[in-house]
């Protein structure tokens, strides 16, 4: 979410883990907004990132009388693009809060000459859509949210290829083969693709982890695809339960197969079999072969997340993108 007025704030900014209190306080700040938005704010990456001693992050905090009120997450691990998400509490949104958020989050963005600055508004929020659009800011990436009713869906086996079997993820065992399968499946995805061990780690240590819910496709006792599953509790995605097809990766050498199609229906029988009614997913919207695949499979286009930019690099001298 963003602002879209201008008024003083006191910023600070920390590279590295937030102190616990402080990193507790972004999440009740997250929650806050998502109380009153409908969306969360902060997608699953930036939590996890609040206290990863690894992460390439630069935290931005905008606090009024030592309370905070404002919360940028700036991952700069990539040399060509800095990617950042955005909170501003509620009661203090059109105060300039948000402004000066981005106005920071341009200069820590230029400390690498070209480098550009990318935000992602989570929901496409007309708030934030406007703000964007003051700041010169157009829409350079969408991700989908879609969902498919689990209790109308076709079941059946899953036709896989000759000679895969499927079995569940073992923690501590296949860790680094399922790393290097998911570095090859998304070379091409800025996020995805670049999942670190620590990065794993931390989302088996998060209490929806489950590996009965994480299977992976072999051939020889070689990993050829995986596919993991998530629930999230009743009030994240409505006012039931709801289970997600949190990553499907086929290694590129295994494409062609129809693995990602069986996959994706072992994954979705995983979670009918749980109880639930509905799942979601989440994809780019310039992925067509993947939208058209998901709804094929009776995936509708639910949500969506938007990612505002400038084609040219951000300038030091103002908070003006594209200027």
């Amino acid at each position: 979410m963003l602002d879209d007025a201008s008024s003083q704030v006191i910023l600070s900014a920390t590279a590295g883990p937030l102190p616990a209190a402080s990193a507790d306080a972004v999440r009740a700040l997250a929650d806050r907004a998502a109380a009153v938005d409908g969306v969360p704010p902060l997608s699953e990456q930036p939590l996890l990132w609040l206290a990863a001693p690894e992460a390439p992050v630069v935290h931005l905090c905008a606090t009024v009388d030592d309370d905070l009120v404002g919360y940028a997450q700036l991952d700069v691990g990539a040399q060509t693009s800095t990617k950042a998400e955005l909170v501003v509490d509620p009661t203090h949104r059109r105060a300039g809060v948000g402004r000066a958020l981005l106005g920071r989050a341009l200069a820590e963005t230029t400390v690498v000459p070209g480098r550009t600055l990318r935000v992602w508004a989570h929901g496409d929020l007309p708030a934030a859509r406007r703000f964007a659009e003051d700041q010169g800011m157009a829409v350079v990436r969408e991700l989908l949210q879609m969902r498919v009713d689990l209790t109308t869906r076709p079941t059946g086996a899953p036709n896989l290829p000759t000679g895969v079997t499927v079995r569940t993820f073992v923690p501590g065992r296949d860790e680094e083969a399922w790393r290097r399968v998911n570095s090859r499946a998304f070379s091409y995805h800025p996020e995805q693709g670049r999942m670190t061990s620590a990065d794993l780690r931390a989302r088996e240590s998060e209490p929806w982890f489950d590996p009965d819910g994480f299977l992976l496709a072999e051939r020889d006792g070689i990993l050829l695809g995986s596919v993991w599953t998530k629930v999230h509790p009743a009030g994240e995605h409505g006012a039931e339960p709801v289970g997600e097809i949190y990553v499907v990766g086929v290694d590129p050498d295994a494409q062609g197969l129809g693995l990602g199609r069986a996959l994706t229906a072992l994954g979705l029988d995983h979670l009918t079999s749980l109880g639930l009614r509905e799942a979601i997913l989440y994809t780019g919207a310039e992925n067509t072969v993947a939208v058209h695949t998901y709804e094929r499979a009776g995936f509708v286009r639910a949500a969506v997340d938007v990612m505002f930019g400038s084609d040219t690099p951000s300038s030091p001298a103002g908070v003006t993108m594209g200027a």
